[in-house]
């Protein structure tokens, strides 16, 4: 009984053995082919339970078929106007022919990457070639990626199996001694355009400080023009003020005007004059009343 119940459970283990290699599951995003004896036998497995035959005669080759990304190492490429521009790209992809896509690259996704991304380092090198700097950079940057997108997943289509969604470009740059170069080319014509600003800002200076001279020429003969005719005004009425008060008393007045100029005259001790006595200048000192 020992002996019957040991050999029940060996080929019960057998035959578990047996179902579950010969069964396979492929998972919802998966496609698969089935190799019989190494030679593709069945493509396109959908994802479910499925079949085969035991170990060394079917195998079973399994591919993600999302979407994937594609990052490519930022190479020159050269314009219409043999201007070098370094271009990083990348593009997104996935599997629809899962049988196309073994039979072309053996099923290795990294040998896949490298035609993919030599097929995209061939079709942005003719996209640019035909373009001009400015084209690439904003003009036509869309109507380059939709092209060399469509003309590229024709291509893998075909080819690999391989749908291609999309390929963008990340950055677009100038080489490092071309950047140098114009940077200095730019450098110099800011200078320049500095230089005719300041030129103008100089001239519009000059114009500004003659006007503004010449304003004060103006002003300043208006001023003396009107100060003149003030101190004219002034003087007239003075003199005026001087007549009336003069008629007033003519002999007081002259007497007055005397010791004006004798408080002038002997104001320093150190003047000589040299005048006759009986001058008119001496007519208030010879006399000790104003009425003589």
């Amino acid at each position: 009984m020992g002996n019957k119940s040991l050999v029940i459970a060996v080929l019960g283990l057998v035959g578990f053995w047996i179902v579950s290699s010969c069964l396979f599951i492929v998972n919802e995003p998966e496609r698969a082919v089935l190799l019989r004896f190494g030679k593709l036998h069945h493509a396109n497995i959908d994802p479910g339970l499925h079949f085969k035959l035991p170990v060394g005669i079917d195998e079973v080759r399994k591919f993600d078929t999302r979407v994937l990304a594609l990052d490519s190492t930022p190479r020159e490429y050269l314009t219409v106007e043999q201007k070098p521009l370094v271009v990083d790209s990348y593009a997104t992809w996935r599997i629809v022919d899962v049988a196309k896509f073994y039979t072309s690259t053996s099923g290795d996704e990294s040998r896949a990457a490298r035609l993919l991304s030599s097929r995209i380092d061939n079709g942005l090198r003719d996209q640019f070639g035909v373009r001009t700097m400015h084209e690439v950079i904003s003009g036509q940057r869309d109507e380059l990626m939709h092209e060399i997108t469509e003309i590229i997943d024709q291509f893998t289509r075909s080819e690999f199996g391989i749908e291609v969604l999309d390929i963008r470009v990340k950055a677009i740059d100038l080489p490092t001694d071309v950047s140098t170069d114009v940077f200095r080319r730019m450098r110099t014509a800011r200078e320049k355009i500095a230089q005719d600003h300041r030129s103008k800002g100089k001239e519009l200076a000059e114009g500004i400080r003659a006007d503004a001279d010449r304003q004060q020429t103006i002003i300043e003969a208006q001023a003396y023009k009107e100060s003149e005719r003030i101190r004219g005004e002034g003087d007239e009425i003075a003199a005026k003020i001087y007549a009336d008060a003069y008629s007033r008393n003519p002999e007081f007045y002259a007497f007055h005007r005397s010791l004006k100029a004798y408080e002038e005259t002997f104001s320093s001790k150190a003047d000589l004059m040299v005048i006759d006595p009986e001058s008119e200048f001496f007519r208030y000192l010879k006399h000790r009343s104003l009425n003589q």
